[in-house]
């Protein structure tokens, strides 16, 4: 039988090959995060628009790609954190050493 694999498909299996995958470490925290986003992403009734600075806004585009999503999905999703008071800033963090 012929190996009739697809361009990426034969990326994957070479990639995989070479050991280039790494494990994550706690996969169901990012399975968690993700669920979550994808809440919110299906959850919105209302629209807004707003203005802010081409700077924030490819700083925030930059951030969303990182994550693998949209950058929309991305300021909605700090929005909700921020309402739900779960949003923290990095000076207010407390780390036990």
């Amino acid at each position: 039988m012929k190996n009739r694999l697809s361009n990426e498909e034969k990326e994957i299996l070479n990639s995989y090959e070479k050991n280039e995958f790494t494990e994550i470490p706690d996969m169901e925290a990012e399975i968690k995060k993700h669920v979550e986003y994808a809440k919110a992403t299906h959850l919105k009734n209302r629209r807004i628009n707003i203005r802010i600075s081409q700077k924030d806004l490819e700083s925030i585009q930059r951030k969303a790609l990182e994550e693998g999503i949209p950058y929309q999905t991305l300021i909605s999703s700090l929005i909700h954190k921020y309402t739900a008071g779960k949003l923290v800033e990095k000076d207010k963090v407390l780390i036990n050493k």
